[in-house]
């Protein structure tokens, strides 16, 4: 309806002094809350029964239930955004008051708006009626601010403290609090601002809803673990036992996987996924902590997801190409299971051991090098630079590690490096010779102003100026540059904490080929190993809660071997993202070309290599 002012005022008081209805959030959910097809795959009327397991959950974000604090700490496709979304439109109808939607960054909060409040909003009569069309005039309606009748629901993202501060909140979701930065700004914790805007309200909520990440430094866990801690037990088909649905008892061939069953652990009988709507139905929360009142958290994997959205045989599938890769099997194990991933990378690992492995290739590149990337360090007194190749599964190669000693100030040293990036190298296999695809140069430190002018005259080069951003939360390769203060030209920030994380699991494995593998060239010196391994992972109290932080394992040691790795790294996520690049359909094509006839000794690769020729504007993206 539409809404002049004295009315909405004189509306919005008379609400203020209406009691809280004695309608939970999931029966409101059931009478009033339509899917759209624009963020659902099961559009029409919500049914709490479909997903039963939320209904606790929902109605402990009911005015009448006791609890401050909920929760949610969950696998993929079992329905807790729209869990949270049930909340709010049960907010804006009922229980009118300002409410506060938190995603991990602005940009995610937008596209949040987007893609699922406005849908929710224009499916949903009872919210139609009071948020007014965004289409009219001074309709309070934009994409991070809705207005209604008593009311006021803001959304913003982690990344923002201007958005984290101001006025008092009722209602607080907090939605994937385990993609939040360690820090808003400079302002400290984005939860703890968050949570701070709720405190003049004595009857306010509170709503944590996120898939897990590394033990002992995961917002989500520490929340679970602060509240009384529940778990989904659902019954036999075949003995009635109640019990959670635990990974352990998923049974499978994995040479010839056909279905995965559940194996009861009590009668040892098998279900299979078309009877989840049976076990769901007559399941119930059991708390294993109830003497923590005040918080209700709950636990939910995937294997709960409903008949026909995931099935006990997708996860077990995933599993089977996920095990092999630590990076991949992380994302599974937060996905799917719900459960934290014990880290591996900050372990110390030993240079010397990673010698051993070292291989020759001759000159000529690896069969699996799909593309190459560069990244460079840039120091007071040189340049330090790694050529990786890549190849499927992001299986990489260091086809080349340079260190060139001049002033970065002067024309000359940056001469030598063009030299070096105009290079092409010959392939073992008969396709053409590749370019280096993309280049990341650190700008964060050293030069800053004559790197960024070096890359932009490059950019349509893939000359990339980066800087390097530490702390959780930080993509690897931005959704867009930002421009540096002085020159106005573009800088991308990556997030070195993620592609460290990456880069050392994988340097734990040992496989001699595979997802995820390093391979190392055997005139590679021990004083590159050490700089690739001396940093490690250090967990520290900030602000009440465990971080986790990469940092030299002790003073003075050199760390250029793995920056230069980290910004070449950051140069393939970039081609990624940029241009849509998929290094396994590369390696595809890769796989259908011949091997080169071995050739007659030839003098060093950098004798035969040439230079791109005079106005080339864009570089090929190697095999794909």
């Amino acid at each position: 309806m539409d809404l002049n002012y004295e009315s909405f005022i004189v509306h919005a008081f008379a609400l203020g002094f209406k009691p809280d209805p004695d309608l939970s959030v999931s029966q409101w959910a059931d009478k009033n809350r339509f899917l759209s097809s624009v963020a659902s795959s099961e559009p029409g009327r919500w049914q709490t029964a479909r997903t039963p397991y939320l209904a606790e959950i929902m109605d402990c974000l009911s005015p009448h239930s006791r609890c401050e604090k909920v929760v949610m700490m969950k696998g993929a496709q079992i329905g807790g955004t729209e869990c949270g979304n049930n909340w709010m439109g049960y907010c804006i109808c009922n229980a009118p008051g300002p409410m506060l939607i938190v995603n991990p960054t602005t940009e995610m909060a937008k596209r949040n708006s987007k893609m699922r409040i406005d849908p929710a909003i224009e499916s949903c009569p009872a919210l139609k009626e009071r948020i007014c069309s965004p289409r009219a005039k001074d309709s309070g309606n934009t994409i991070l601010l809705k207005e209604f009748p008593g009311g006021i629901l803001i959304l913003t993202g982690a990344n923002s403290p201007s958005g984290l501060r101001s006025m008092p909140i009722r209602y607080l979701f907090l939605d994937e609090v385990d993609g939040f930065p360690d820090e808003a700004g400079t302002e400290g914790d984005p939860v703890a601002l968050a949570v701070q805007r709720t405190a003049t309200f004595s009857n306010r909520k509170i709503f944590m809803v996120s898939t897990p990440t590394i033990k002992d430094a995961s917002r989500i866990e520490q929340a679970f673990m602060e509240g009384d801690q529940r778990y989904y037990h659902v019954p036999c088909p075949e003995c009635g036992h109640m019990q959670p649905l635990r990974w352990a008892n998923l049974k499978f061939d994995p040479k010839n996987l056909t279905e995965a069953c559940y194996e009861c652990e009590k009668c040892k009988a098998h279900w299979h996924d078309w009877q989840k709507d049976q076990i769901l139905t007559k399941g119930k929360w059991i708390a294993t902590h109830p003497e923590h009142t005040n918080v209700a958290s709950f636990h939910l994997s995937s294997l709960y997801s409903p008949h026909g959205w995931t099935s006990w045989t997708e996860i077990a599938r995933e599993f089977l190409l996920a095990k092999d890769d630590p990076s991949r099997l992380q994302v599974w194990t937060n996905t799917k299971l719900a459960e934290t991933w014990q880290d591996m990378a900050g372990e110390q690992v030993d240079p010397t051991e990673l010698m051993t492995r070292r291989e020759r290739w001759g000159l000529d590149l690896p069969a699996g090098v799909v593309l190459l990337t560069c990244g460079v360090d840039v120091q007071d007194n040189r340049l330090e630079l790694e050529i990786v190749g890549w190849g499927r599964g992001e299986e990489s190669w260091s086809i080349d590690y340079r260190v060139l000693y001049g002033d970065p100030s002067t024309p000359e040293l940056w001469a030598q490096l063009d030299e070096i990036l105009s290079r092409t190298y010959p392939h073992s296999k008969d396709v053409p010779d590749l370019h280096i695809s993309a280049t990341c140069i650190d700008s964060g430190g050293h030069y800053t102003d004559y790197v960024i002018n070096y890359c932009y005259d490059r950019r349509l080069h893939g000359v990339w100026a980066i800087k390097g951003a530490g702390g959780a939360g930080k993509p690897i390769w931005p959704a867009t540059a930002s421009k540096s203060f002085k020159t106005q030209k573009p800088v991308y920030v990556i997030g070195v904490n993620d592609a460290k994380d990456i880069l050392m699991r994988r340097l734990h494995l040992t496989d001699s080929s595979g997802p995820g593998i390093w391979h190392f060239p055997h005139d590679r010196e021990i004083e590159w190993f050490e700089q690739v391994t001396n940093e490690i992972a250090r967990k520290k109290l900030s602000q009440g809660r465990l971080i986790r932080e990469w940092r030299p394992r002790k003073d003075g040691v050199r760390t250029e071997g793995l920056d230069c790795r980290v910004y070449a790294y950051a140069a393939l996520r970039g081609l990624v993202r940029n241009y849509r690049l998929n290094l396994d359909l590369g390696a595809d094509k890769l796989a259908e070309a011949r091997m080169k006839p071995k050739k007659k000794p030839q003098p060093q690769t950098e004798e035969l290599t040439q230079a791109l020729p005079q106005g080339r504007k864009v570089r090929s993206r190697g095999i794909v």
